[in-house]
């Protein structure tokens, strides 16, 4: 824009660079052809200029497992989480977390629920029970996504449309008859099929994401995002989630969208925790926190002006 090239020229006249074009001054190439690369002090002076004009992209984070049986941890990671800068969340609640019983009879919860939603963060349906019980005769890819990779938490792996339909429209009428809003669905693990994606839009579900996606269900766009997220099981999946997750975040620099999905467990491995502070302050510097449900509300907006 040409503000910018006139702010960038002002500043190299007043340091005495003399340049063709400004914009040459940022690979350090003189009138003359010679090479002299930018002193860190005039880099330094343009920063101002460059983020004013560079629309601030988003990065959401979400609390996986949200339950009344994980509420104190989920609390410490949402405190921890202003503490760093980041004073809203997308918050996933299990309604009935591995058949514990119903999150919205713990009256207590429901308060701290409506509490947070109040404060502008969004509770999000988190599949319902969570759990995938074991099946005699799964075939050996079956058990190895619903059993390894998920440790029986892919809950909506297979579900038909009408069991799908059935728990996520339960979900729905419990939440609102509690008085929170929640107008996603978020399958656990991100196992959703078809047929589940079907039923949490036909349930009225205006989103729900996958592990490499954020979709909208009213529009079908599809935002191609993968999440950060990791696995603490074992000292072995620790180490590869700080190794996968460091080379993720920098492929993430260009998109949009940036995610970060945290579990409670995460919260109690201290090298974990440092990662995802890191990344916090890393996005913090050219993106806004916000919520899925305000992302995609905002990103309607946009597309209906253009």
């Amino acid at each position: 824009p040409s503000n910018v090239i006139s702010g960038m020229a002002t500043i190299l006249r007043q340091r005495g660079v003399i340049v063709e074009h400004p914009i040459f001054a940022l690979f350090g190439l003189r009138q003359r052809g010679k090479f002299d690369p930018m002193t860190e002090a005039v880099a330094t002076d343009f920063l101002p200029i460059l983020a004013a004009e560079t629309p601030r992209r988003s990065f959401v984070v979400s609390i996986h497992d949200v339950a009344p049986s994980t509420r104190e941890a989920s609390a410490r990671i949402i405190e921890a989480l202003q503490r760093a800068g980041v004073r809203t969340t997308s918050l996933l609640v299990v309604p009935n977390y591995h058949r514990q019983g119903s999150a919205t009879e713990d009256k207590n919860f429901v308060s701290w629920l409506r509490d947070l939603e109040a404060r502008g963060y969004e509770i999000v349906i988190h599949g319902y029970f969570h759990e995938r019980p074991r099946r005699a005769g799964e075939r050996i890819k079956e058990k190895f996504i619903t059993q390894f990779y998920t440790q029986d938490e892919g809950e909506f792996f297979d579900l038909d449309y009408d069991e799908a339909f059935a728990r996520i429209t339960r979900a729905r009428d419990e939440f609102e008859a509690a008085r929170l809003s929640p107008i996603g669905f978020v399958a656990p693990a991100w196992l959703l099929n078809h047929a589940g994606e079907r039923a949490a839009r036909d349930a009225g579900m205006q989103y729900t994401t996958r592990i490499d996606s954020v979709v909208d269900l009213l529009t079908n766009q599809r935002e191609l995002t993968r999440s950060l997220v990791y696995s603490t099981r074992s000292k072995w999946r620790r180490t590869l989630s700080l190794g996968w997750n460091a080379a993720l975040a920098r492929s993430l620099e260009m998109r949009e969208l940036a995610r970060l999905s945290i579990h409670p467990s995460d919260f109690e491995a201290p090298k974990i925790w440092d990662q995802i502070l890191q990344f916090i302050q890393r996005f913090a510097r050219t993106r806004n926190a916000t919520t899925y449900r305000d992302w995609i509300s905002r990103q309607r907006t946009n597309r209906e002006a253009t």
